[in-house]
C-alpha cells in the first residue's frame, strides 16, 4: 500500500531531484522509493552503481564506514580551517 510521505527540502535541491527524475524517466517517489528499498539491501545488495552523483553522495553519509577520530579531526580541518 502507498503512502504519502512529505519531505522538506531546500528549493535547489528539489529542482535538481526533478531534472535528475525526469532525465531518468521516473518519479521523485520512484527514485526516493528505490533508494530506500536499496538502503534496505544492505551493503551486500547495493553497491550505488546503478544511481545518480547526488544519490553516490547521499550513500556516503549514510555508509557503515568506520572513521577514526584522527581521520574525523582531519576532515574537520580541512572543511573548516
Amino acid at each position: 500500500m502507498a503512502t504519502k510521505l512529505t519531505l522538506r527540502l531546500d528549493e535547489n535541491i528539489i529542482e535538481k531531484a526533478k531534472n535528475y527524475a525526469k532525465g531518468c524517466g521516473k518519479s521523485v517517489s520512484q527514485i526516493v522509493s528505490e533508494y530506500f528499498a536499496a538502503l534496505e539491501k544492505g551493503d551486500s545488495g547495493f553497491n550505488g552503481a546503478d544511481v545518480g552523483p547526488i544519490t553516490k553522495k547521499l550513500l556516503g553519509i549514510m555508509g557503515k564506514r568506520k572513521i577514526d577520530e584522527a581521520e574525523y579531526k582531519r576532515h574537520l580541518e580541512e572543511k573548516y580551517l
